[in-house]
């Protein structure tokens, strides 16, 4: 016979904030679902390290599941379902819902890029018999992190003759890697009176790709050369071609499990494709029409600002939603207005060995679920959008109804710095927008890490916000 609920018992449960760990949250078929979930993810992010191969899988996977080339000019049905690709490296996707758009859509919107490296226009020279490329970082990273560790070749080429080239070196069994040299300790004395930020600077990060001479008894940079020729023979490259190419230098580690429990994923990328594939999945289970029509955004540039052109301060989503109004003969403020957006994007995990810059009531930790977050921004809520109390009320609704275990969780402690996402940009159209995501330890380094159960929480969570 169960024990009667004290009278403190049962006000605690009525009254305080009682978030469950989401192990405790879902039962043994949900939680095998998650773990399997999981593994779905793995190979996504192993298979996709850049934002051009994970724009080239989401159009892939999207026809394969009748999804169509967006045209303007037409008019669609209910269920239709349509995908609009920018320059290889931003992609929507939409299915269109029973109601006009003019009662607004549903939007969740995450990126695709993650920190990274990027080779400069001129990248490659020899030094004391050691071929190297000189690199520009991309996004906000901790120099140090990325020396020494195996490293992977990523991007495209564009030939003389304007041939596009895909080059990926170091991800297949048996492939070349390559490596961003450090000091020895032993040698490092004058290195260890840097700070910990100017420990490694921009230009000391320098990728190590090649050290055999060309087969000569004259000349001079014989083991650049002899790169060169290597790169010639496989993709057709001279060195004026790294001019218009896109290279970029990232991790070459494979995601794995971490942990004795195998609860969590560590890799690279996590920030921020670990919402996008939610968001992915999420769009790709709506089999009938919901009844708001569902948006999924997958963005570029949000590492460095979300500027340029397939970034979310340019005006594609906006151009995108006006065709869609202009078909029912609407303007696009019509259903921007009334539209209704899930930035997606990861927060910080309180991490128990730092925990000064964060505050911990309002901290996300991982395992509690997918983290709600009203404002960036830092310090006075500086460049930031602040999601109204009706908003709040209104996801928050939807992920219990669908039973989504949910967080509410800061960025940091207040003073302590900050960040920003893409929901300004979204709510600068007139759009309702909140942040959403997975929290992540270790962000922005080239091993992040998350909860497998959070990222399931999170496709829970995209899945009930188009449906709703």
């Amino acid at each position: 016979m169960a024990e009667e609920k004290t009278e403190v018992e049962v006000l605690c449960e009525k009254l305080l904030i009682n978030k469950k760990h989401s192990a405790n949250f879902v039962d043994e078929a949900e939680f095998a679902k998650a773990m399997d979930y999981a593994e779905d993810y793995k190979k996504f992010l192993n298979d996709n390290k850049t934002e051009r191969e994970v724009a080239g899988f989401v159009v892939a996977e999207a026809e394969k599941n009748g999804f169509v080339p967006f045209d303007k000019f037409r008019k669609y049905a209910p269920g239709d379902k349509v995908y609009y690709l920018n320059r290889n490296k931003a992609v929507i996707l939409a299915v269109m819902g029973k109601k006009s758009v003019g009662e607004g859509v549903r939007i969740a919107a995450a990126h695709i890029d993650s920190p990274r490296l990027d080779l400069k226009p001129n990248p490659l020279y020899e030094s004391n018999e050691l071929a190297l490329f000189k690199t520009r970082y991309y996004g906000g990273i901790k120099k140090y992190q990325w020396t020494a560790i195996p490293m992977s070749l990523h991007g495209v080429v564009i030939l003389r003759d304007g041939t596009e080239v895909e080059v990926s070196v170091g991800e297949k069994e048996g492939e070349p890697q390559f490596v961003i040299s450090d000091l020895l300790p032993h040698l490092s004395k004058e290195q260890d009176k840097r700070n910990l930020e100017g420990g490694i600077t921009g230009e000391e990060l320098n990728v190590i790709v090649g050290s055999l001479p060309f087969k000569a008894d004259k000349g001079s940079e014989l083991v650049k050369l002899n790169v060169l020729r290597l790169l010639n023979e496989k993709y057709g490259m001279t060195e004026e071609d790294f001019l218009t190419a896109e290279l970029e230098i990232v991790p070459a580690a494979k995601v794995t499990d971490i942990g004795f429990d195998r609860s969590m994923l560590g890799g690279y990328g996590h920030d921020d494709r670990v919402c996008a594939y939610p968001e992915f999945t999420a769009i790709l289970g709506l089999d009938e029409a919901p009844d708001y029509t569902a948006v999924a955004v997958l963005a570029d540039k949000e590492e460095t600002g979300s500027d340029g052109n397939t970034g979310l301060n340019s005006s594609y989503l906006k151009y995108f939603i006006a065709d869609l109004a202009r078909a029912e003969g609407l303007m696009a403020h019509d259903v921007l207005s009334k539209s209704k957006c899930l930035s997606a994007d990861v927060n910080a995990a309180f991490d128990p060995t730092f925990p000064t810059p964060f505050e911990a009531r309002n901290s996300s930790y991982l395992n509690k679920g997918i983290v709600v977050t009203k404002y960036t921004g830092g310090r006075g809520k500086g460049g930031t959008s602040d999601a109204s109390a009706e908003f709040v009320g209104e996801v928050t609704r939807i992920f219990n109804n669908a039973n989504v275990n949910w967080q509410m969780g800061e960025l940091g402690a207040v003073d302590a710095g900050g960040g920003g996402t893409v929901a300004k940009y979204i709510a600068n159209l007139d759009v309702d927008v909140i942040d959403v995501g997975v929290p992540v330890l270790s962000m922005h380094s080239p091993f992040e890490l998350i909860a497998k159960l959070d990222v399931y929480m999170a496709h829970k969570a995209f899945s009930a916000f188009f449906k709703a």
